[in-house]
């Protein structure tokens, strides 16, 4: 999707409330990787992306801003916390690992693009897969007129296949069953064996299972994929994909800081993390499952709250490899308010949905929305600032209740007014010690 940057900002403010200037900077770094991509194979290696550093508070929209807009315009992307990694040599995550990851979400990504294109196909492929056994193939030399009967049933079978009619019918079906795939825990790292294992066929196997017809269907969807879609091509632009336009966000970037000079080499998570970061983002080469994969030009996207710290504490060449810096702003009442109302997917539209599940209408008179807005504000001034994030805690207080004796209502409606939220709220906020507990 070729959006300008000020489209970019208007798409995002459907969702994510405010912080113009972060939205701004990241639109424009986006667009410049649509640029990059229309010159010449020369001049786009010489093009770096200007890697991103957003220092604010927790809450206050900087993933969501990313994650918005790698999920609209179809980009690899890959959330991680630099807190979870530590120094070579010690036991955790390495910061390899993340690339890997993206790795991960451009072939994810890939495959499900191919696999929508390819969608017939792949339920032509499953279907003849089921009519077999339903009504195995004639043998050779049988007559035209039993080869005539034969494709009357077997059309028949189809029609019924695909209505629905046999979902209900047994079958047995023989499956591909790998010692790695049944293992959730293996490391990303081990992508590369997982290729050569499929290659040389060792530890793999057909299983035969009984399953119902549409249990078989979704059973099959791995092998049609397999044989249908060209896994080679898929890797390629996969790998393409991820070097020119994936998107690594790293989140707490401000826990690896080290204030105050205190380099202690006792704790792996901070300077060492920062050195082994360096290299990934000026440019290195990561074995992944899709082969040798190039950082050159995957834009990072650091975050950070810097409340105990502050970006000058970051080692300087990490520094400046993250050129362009926006602070966002805190949340005041008028913004919560607006997260309360103008995002499609509003915090009140999904309580009001999820009650109308139980045949509940439930409705928000505005003076009620500003009072919850006052009160969250208000909670974040004088406890931790958790930015958007008090609204789940204050609405979920607020419709304890209700929610709680939901079935009682079924069929009414509640109306929830500003007395309501006084009532429910007040003491709660008035009350600091209790406060901590519950908001």
């Amino acid at each position: 999707m070729n959006l300008t940057p000020k489209e970019t900002v208007e798409f995002l403010d459907d969702y994510v409330i405010g912080q113009k200037k972060a939205k701004k900077i990241i639109a424009i770094a986006l667009r410049t990787r649509y640029r990059r991509m229309k010159l010449s194979p020369e001049l786009q290696d010489d093009i770096v992306p200007k890697n991103i550093l957003m220092i604010g508070s927790t809450g206050v929209g900087k993933t969501e801003i990313a994650r918005r807009l790698a999920k609209m315009m179809g980009f690899p992307f890959v959330k991680v916390e630099a807190s979870k990694y530590t120094e070579v040599g010690f036991v955790g995550r390495d910061v390899e690992s993340m690339v890997r990851d993206l790795a991960n979400a451009a072939l994810n990504l890939v495959k499900n693009e191919q696999r929508e294109k390819n969608t017939n196909k792949i339920n032509e492929f499953i279907e003849n897969k089921i009519l077999e056994k339903l009504l195995p193939p004639l043998p050779k030399g049988v007559s035209d007129e039993k080869q005539e009967e034969y494709k009357n049933s077997l059309e028949k079978m189809r029609t019924k296949l695909k209505n629905g009619d046999l979902d209900e019918s047994v079958i047995e079906v023989e499956l591909s069953q790998n010692m790695f795939d049944t293992n959730p825990n293996l490391p990303p790292e081990m992508g590369a064996m997982q290729d050569i294992v499929k290659v040389i066929g060792v530890g793999s196997k057909k299983i035969k299972k009984e399953m119902k017809i549409k249990d078989a269907k979704n059973a099959l969807q791995n092998e049609a994929i397999e044989k249908i879609l060209d896994q080679e091509s898929i890797k390629s632009e996969a790998l393409k994909r991820a070097e020119n336009e994936g998107i690594i966000f790293i989140d707490e970037i401000d826990k690896v800081a080290i204030s105050n000079g205190n380099s202690n080499r006792q704790d792996p998570s901070k300077e060492g993390v920062q050195r082994d970061l360096l290299p990934i983002v000026e440019g290195s080469n990561v074995q992944t499952k899709l082969g040798i994969l190039k950082t050159d030009h995957i834009l990072f996207i650091a975050a950070g709250a810097f409340h105990l710290s502050k970006p000058s504490d970051l080692i300087p060449e990490l520094q400046g490899r993250f050129p362009l810096r926006v602070e966002l702003d805190s949340l005041d009442d008028k913004a919560l308010y607006e997260i309360l109302t103008r995002p499609k997917n509003s915090l009140l539209k999904q309580y009001s949905e999820l009650l109308k599940t139980e045949q509940l209408q439930l409705e928000f008179e505005d003076e009620a929305i500003w009072q919850i807005a006052k009160i969250a504000s208000r909670a974040n001034e004088e406890m931790q600032d958790i930015g958007a994030r008090r609204l789940h805690t204050v609405i979920e207080k607020l419709l304890e209740d209700i929610s709680f004796e939901a079935n009682e209502y079924s069929g009414k409606k509640v109306v929830v007014d500003k007395k309501m939220v006084d009532e429910k709220l007040e003491d709660v906020v008035e009350n600091k010690d209790l406060a901590r507990y519950i908001l």
